[in-house]
Parts: structure tokens; C-alpha cells; sequence
């Protein structure tokens, strides 16, 4: 039972990187766009972020927690809503890191795929036991 649970949340684990990077190239891709445009830094992470999060959510929902996507109605408002909330936190990460960064010099880049590494680590551990948790499969 407990090699079968380890690997459950390896393939969970893996699963949620493929959503990740999948969600990083739209979340990368605006982001260098927008610094192209000459959108200052720290916003143009803060759009970039919301762009990735929603790829995120749809690939979270259809190919990473698939059993554990809560029913239509209300259930799935409120994952989705602490789905946002979780994506929030990545936000405040990423902007705060990126936005830092410049003010030190560093390079806008760098600093996001800094931001990038810790907000992946923290907004997996909340989806997974937070927001996909106890929900029922649709």
C-alpha cells in the first residue's frame, strides 16, 4: 500500500511539472512579450503569471488531479476559487521576487526563473493538499 500511494504521487508530481511547464511557456512567453512592449518588469510578471495560471488551472483539471476535480455546482466554485487563491500566492511570489530583483539590478530573467522555482515548490503543495484534496470526482 505505502509503494503504491509513493507512486501515486510520484505520477501526481510529474504529471503537475508537465502541467507546470506547459503553463510556464504561455506564463514566459507573455512575460517576454509584454517586456518587448516596454511593460515595466514586475508587471509584465504579474500578467505573464495570470496568463500561466490559467492554462494551469485547465491542465490541473483535466490531465494532473482528474479524480480529484470537485463536481459542477458550488464544490467546484470553491476549489476553483482556492485554486485562484493558491495562484495568488505564486503571484505575490513571483511579482515580489521579479520585482526585487530589478530593483537590485538583477536581471529581469534571472529573477523570474528564481520566482519561478519557489512558486512552483509552494503552489504544488497547496494544490495538492489543499485545493485537490478532499474533492469529490466529478
Amino acid at each position: 500500500m505505502r509503494r503504491a500511494i509513493s507512486t501515486l504521487i510520484r505520477v501526481t508530481v510529474l504529471r503537475y511539472l508537465g502541467a507546470s511547464v506547459i503553463a510556464l511557456g504561455a506564463d514566459m512567453g507573455s512575460f517576454l512579450a509584454l517586456l518587448q512592449l516596454g511593460v515595466g518588469a514586475a508587471l509584465a510578471s504579474g500578467l505573464a503569471y495570470a496568463v500561466g495560471m490559467a492554462v494551469h488551472w485547465w491542465l490541473s483539471a483535466h490531465a494532473v488531479f482528474v479524480g480529484h476535480v470537485a463536481a459542477t455546482g458550488p464544490e467546484r466554485l470553491r476549489q476553483q476559487a482556492m485554486f485562484v487563491g493558491s495562484a495568488l500566492v505564486g503571484l505575490a511570489i513571483t511579482t515580489g521576487i521579479v520585482g526585487a530583483g530589478a530593483y537590485a539590478g538583477v536581471d529581469p530573467r534571472v529573477a523570474k526563473m528564481i520566482a519561478v522555482a519557489v512558486s512552483f515548490g509552494v503552489t504544488y503543495v497547496l494544490r495538492h493538499r489543499v485545493v485537490f484534496a478532499g474533492a469529490i470526482a466529478a
